[in-house]
């Protein structure tokens, strides 16, 4: 999408962005949360085709969405393009490399049980969604969106790649059912997420970085050319000599 590198993304334009999504979700209540747009940018960042902004525009923030009233969100979201880009490219070996891809997900759980109990109210726990599991949506719907540059490759070690990567993403769109045991919202706050989801969420990170250079490495989807069927030997041939293809020019 470019070849900068314009500064990171902070908590303060996290923030911005969330804001604005909020004030457009006044008129229409099916806009998403930024944690869903992340994982939604994560996979267009993957996709096998380029997929032009006013191609997706309409599918993440609907058909009323207008760029240029809300180019500060926009540029936003261009420089978190641009820095997921180039963490996805990066030659990293470990997650906790400062280069390295995180997604920007939150432990809503651990926000809500972080809160004195007279001010969560009747909140129900099970109800919130589990740790990353916004952002694995997010990432799944853009792949839904655009099956066809998904599909999957006629290289058998290429399409399991590919089924493991997604399977890994898919895994976090299901609820964390296991016993917590960190919070990601706060170090000493009471355990919110499990062994076994910050496992998942570590291989579905990597899942991205593989989705990322397979489609890198593939390159863009060539459609087959299909030759127009001939005039069969025994139909009239198409000069129009009244003779037979086969005793004409098919001769």
């Amino acid at each position: 999408m470019t070849t900068e590198h314009p500064a990171p993304l902070t908590p303060e334009d996290f923030d911005a962005q969330d804001a604005e999504l909020d004030a457009m979700r006044v008129n229409d209540d099916e806009i998403p949360q930024w944690e869903f747009c992340e994982g939604f940018l994560a996979a267009l960042v993957c996709s096998r085709r380029v997929i032009a902004p006013e191609e997706y525009w309409e599918v993440l923030l609907s058909e009323q969405f207008q760029p240029m009233q809300h180019m500060e969100f926009v540029l936003r979201w261009r420089r978190r393009w641009a820095e997921v880009e180039a963490a996805l490219d990066a030659p990293v070996q470990t997650l906790e490399d400062e280069r390295a891809y995180i997604p920007e997900v939150l432990d809503t759980r651990g926000a809500v049980m972080s809160l004195p109990e007279e001010e969560r109210g009747d909140t129900d726990l099970a109800s919130l969604p589990a740790y990353a599991q916004v952002w694995a949506l997010g990432f799944m719907y853009a792949v839904e969106a655009w099956p066809q540059d998904w599909e999957p490759p006629r290289d058998a070690d290429a399409a399991r790649m590919l089924d493991v990567s997604l399977s890994q993403i898919v895994t976090l769109t299901e609820d964390d059912t296991a016993k917590p045991a960190f919070s990601m919202f706060a170090e000493d706050g009471p355990p919110s997420v499990s062994a076994l989801r910050m496992e998942q969420f570590h291989e579905a990170v990597w899942g991205v970085y593989d989705l990322r250079q397979l489609w890198k490495s593939l390159g863009p989807r060539v459609e087959p050319m299909r030759k127009e069927a001939g005039p069969g030997r025994n139909d009239p041939c198409p000069c129009g000599s009244g003779k037979k293809y086969k005793k004409c020019h098919g001769a």
